[in-house]
């Protein structure tokens, strides 16, 4: 890229293909990585930063020191030893007789056409010593001069004075000496060629060119926001440069879930909560009374179903705290007012439950209740009805799977929508589950708490209601950290519990041995502890196993005819076995803070105290560790989800399939609600002041909505 030509000034849409000096080997790999343009280029965000500034005489250098270095070459030549490899002896250019450092490049045999005798040279890399030599293999390099110096090395070397550098000292430092940006480089382009093509596509970028994304913040230019991005002076302008970027990546955002609310709020609805006879029958029959929380969210949701426009709710609540029962009231008052209400589970073992539930809490009722569940070898529909149902065989209550996504299970005159686990269904299955009605009541539940800025921000567009307390009928749980080592003292706890008619679950990461993981597996743990407890029958859950396999299997505990379950994470969600108050997790620092603690929610659900026992051999400052102290210090749903956002970050947090809104490149606006506040009010004051977006800044926020925007909007 040397000739005039090449030089011009570049847009942000100019194609890569067109720019000479790229190798047709790299544009490649960048059309491979999805990078046509050079907008596209300049949008792959560093994923972090690498400080080459520091710098130190060699006299001080010690073994394993990274450091940036100023040096001159002295000498320059093929080598060979066990391999062939390129060598510089190089050193302080006002010290000809001084000490050396020796670079090597091995494998790399275009260096020795790039270097020279007499360069001035700019390297990064570890120092070693070998062999009383200090020795820098492949490290980074840029010269600093391109003419030849070796009048300036004989003038040195014979005590005269050096003729002065040349006035043009040549290019600006990019991959030594700075703040290196390190990328997430496409296959087949190496690290080095990347950024050398950032550097001069930012290089020749137009400064006034007009970008397709909205200008957030007109007082930073986003053509200097992106240099001090890829390539800051220092850490506080790339941290602003960041936070610029993350205030236009949440207000998108944010922007999105504002459009969508107002969208639903714009279409008509149904009123589906008119009388609420069933639901005082329901609440009367019951042996105890809801909790403050659970009353609350139940008068939040009956306000909202009571509106001719579409409820959007999500139901929080930490695992045993009764949003099934709150759900089942919501169901109630739809049933009521003539409409049909479903609920679909993530698994046939939850959906079933669920039917049970709602039959036994319902038995007397007029009300028709049906299972509809997929069978997994042909997925063919099962329909389970309550033998005690009226005459009307018109299903009011349904109750599934995925199953209910298919034709012929979904509902007709569908009132109220509710989705249980709605972090295991992606998207378009929760849309197409909706769709069954003429704009039913959504509710959403999750058993996993959602740390706060994440649910203001991918939850925006629903109105949340929060269970923020258990029943008083929970006698609590204990979490203890043990080693593999305390096994018998973890045995002996186990038989005094079994003896005293109690179940325990012991949950292993693997379902078989593997090689290539030295984990527990469900498999040979079953065996170990039938061997342990031959007098008590052990029972086997996995994921392999077919539907009516596991089904016989849940039965089978929840019946007491098992008095152990070894199973896998399968009983995450939702299983409720009261009588089960032991839980012992294989390898639990194998497993996520959050899956932790619902698979420690399937214990103490009775009245009986629950036991967790996290067995690990993670030591101190071990990185699995800090999770299993965090997880021994709370029962909290709520501080776990937030420890958790700590310890993972929002990355592995953040459901980005389920939430429909895309990966996140610019994490800190996740853990700053004032960033978040700032968007959300933008979008508002944009929506309020050009509710259809018919100004020309305005034009990238209706790009934005046009994939999704069913109405609302002219084209």
């Amino acid at each position: 890229m040397d000739d005039s030509a090449a030089r011009a000034l570049l847009l942000p849409g100019s194609p890569l293909h067109a720019l000479p000096g790229i190798p047709p080997r790299e544009l490649k790999a960048l059309r491979a990585a999805g990078l046509h343009t050079v907008a596209d280029v300049l949008h792959r965000v560093p994923r972090r930063y690498e400080d080459r500034r520091r710098t130190a005489p060699l006299a001080s250098l010690a073994n394993g020191d990274t450091v940036s270095l100023m040096l001159h070459a002295y000498s320059a030549g093929w080598r060979f030893s066990y391999k062939r490899y390129y060598e510089v002896s190089a050193g302080p250019a006002d010290e000809p007789h001084g000490a050396r450092l020796l670079l090597r490049w091995f494998n790399m045999p275009y260096v020795a056409k790039l270097l020279a005798v007499g360069m001035e040279l700019s390297v990064y890399g570890k120092v070693r010593e070998i062999s009383g030599k200090w020795v820098m293999t492949n490290p980074d390099f840029e010269i600093l001069e391109d003419e030849d110096a070796g009048r300036r090395l004989a003038a040195a070397a014979l005590g005269a004075a050096a003729p002065p550098a040349a006035a043009a000292a040549g290019p600006p430092c990019v991959h030594t000496g700075r703040l290196v940006p390190i990328y997430r480089t496409p296959s087949g382009i190496s690290a080095r060629a990347f950024r050398a093509l950032v550097w001069e596509l930012l290089s020749r970028l137009e400064p006034g060119a007009a970008w397709e994304e909205f200008n957030i913040a007109p007082a930073y230019p986003i053509c200097q926001a992106l240099r001090d991005l890829h390539f800051p002076e220092d850490d506080a302008t790339a941290h602003k440069a960041r936070l610029r970027f993350a205030l236009a990546e949440c207000f998108e955002r944010q922007f999105r879930v504002a459009w969508r609310r107002r969208c639903t709020l714009a279409r008509p609805g149904q009123i589906t909560a008119t009388t609420d006879g069933y639901l005082q029958e329901l609440l009367s029959s019951l042996p105890f009374e809801l909790t403050a929380a659970q009353q609350r969210c139940v008068q939040e949701i009956r306000a909202d179903m009571e509106r001719p426009t579409p409820m959007n709710r999500l139901l929080q609540g930490d695992v045993g705290s009764g949003k099934t029962l709150v759900a089942l009231c919501a169901m109630l008052l739809c049933v009521e007012s003539g409409k049909t209400a479903a609920l679909i589970a993530p698994t046939q073992i939850l959906a079933e439950q669920h039917y049970n539930n709602f039959c036994r809490l319902l038995r007397g009722s007029d009300i028709r209740i049906s299972l509809r569940t997929a069978d997994r070898a042909d997925d063919s529909a099962l329909l389970l009805e309550d033998s005690s149902a009226a005459a009307d065989t018109t299903p009011r209550i349904l109750v599934g799977t995925h199953a209910l996504l298919y034709a012929k299970n979904r509902p007709s005159s569908l009132g109220l929508a509710v989705i249980d686990e709605q972090h295991k269904f992606g998207v378009a299955q929760r849309e197409r589950f909706i769709s069954a009605g003429n704009n039913p009541d959504v509710l959403v539940m999750t058993a996993t708490p959602i740390p706060r800025t994440l649910t203001l921000t991918f939850y925006g567009d629903l109105d949340v209601s929060i269970i923020d307390e258990l029943p008083a009928n929970r006698a609590g749980i204990t979490t203890a950290l043990r080693t593999p080592g305390q096994m018998k003292r973890i045995i002996s706890f186990m038989e005094q519990e079994l003896s005293a008619g109690r179940q325990v679950y012991i949950i292993s990461p693997l379902i078989e041995s593997s090689d290539t993981r030295e984990q527990a597996s469900a498999t040979e743990e079953w065996q170990r502890w039938s061997r342990q407890f031959p007098q008590y029958p052990v029972g086997l859950l996995h994921g392999r196993m077919s539907a009516e396999e596991k089904d016989q299997a849940m039965a089978a505990f929840y019946a007491n005819e098992t008095r152990l379950l070894v199973a896998t994470t399968v009983v995450e969600v939702g299983v409720d076995v009261p009588n089960a108050t032991v839980m012992l997790i294989n390898d639990a620092d194998s497993f996520g803070l959050s899956q932790l603690h619902q698979l420690r929610g399937r214990i103490g659900r009775g009245g009986h105290k629950g036991w967790c026992i996290l067995l690990s051999s993670a030591r101190p400052g071990d990185p699995g560790r800090e999770k299993l102290e965090a997880l021994c210090r709370t029962t909290n749903g709520f501080e776990i989800a937030e420890e958790d956002f700590r310890l993972r970050g929002p990355g592995d947090v953040l459901g980005t399939a389920q939430s429909g809104l895309g990966a996140v490149q610019f994490t800190e606006w996740l853990t700053d609600a004032r960033l978040i506040h700032r968007a959300n009010r933008q979008a508002a004051a944009i929506l309020d002041a050009d509710p259809e977006l018919t100004l020309p800044e305005h034009a990238p926020l209706k790009r934005w909505l046009q994939e999704e925007a069913p109405a609302g909007l002219t084209s």
